[in-house]
C-alpha cells in the first residue's frame, strides 16, 4: 500500500506531447527562412488588389455606424467581421498562397 503515495510514472503519451506536430516543424521552417514574412507580404498586396481590404473597411464602418461610434470595441469588430473576412478571401489568393508554401516545403525537403 505504500506505492500508492508513490509519483506517477512518466507515460509515453507525455514524451509525445514535448515533440513538435509537423505543423510547428513547418512555422519554425517558415519563420526561420523569413518566408512567413514574404507570404505574409505577399497575402497583403493580394487582398488589396482584389478590393478585399476596401470591402472589410466598409464592412467595419457600417457596423459602427450601426451600433454608433461609441458603442463599438474592436473585440466587437473582430468578432463580427473576422468570419465574413475569412470566407470571402478570393480562391486564387488561396491557391496562390498555398502553392508557395508547397514549392517552400520541397525546396527545404520537408
Amino acid at each position: 500500500r505504500g506505492s500508492i503515495n508513490r509519483p506517477p510514472t512518466p507515460d509515453a503519451d507525455e514524451d509525445q506531447e514535448q515533440e513538435l506536430t509537423l505543423r510547428e516543424i513547418i512555422n519554425i521552417k517558415l519563420i526561420e527562412s523569413g518566408e512567413k514574412e514574404r507570404l505574409k507580404e505577399l497575402l497583403r498586396e493580394r487582398l488589396i488588389e482584389c478590393g478585399w481590404k476596401d470591402e472589410m473597411n466598409a464592412l467595419c464602418r457600417a457596423f459602427a455606424r450601426k451600433k454608433g461610434r461609441n458603442n463599438v470595441t474592436v473585440d466587437d469588430l473582430v468578432h463580427v467581421i473576422t468570419p465574413k473576412g475569412r470566407a470571402s478571401v478570393p480562391d486564387s489568393v488561396k491557391a496562390e498562397l498555398l502553392q508557395r508554401i508547397r514549392t517552400f516545403l520541397v525546396s527545404a525537403a520537408l
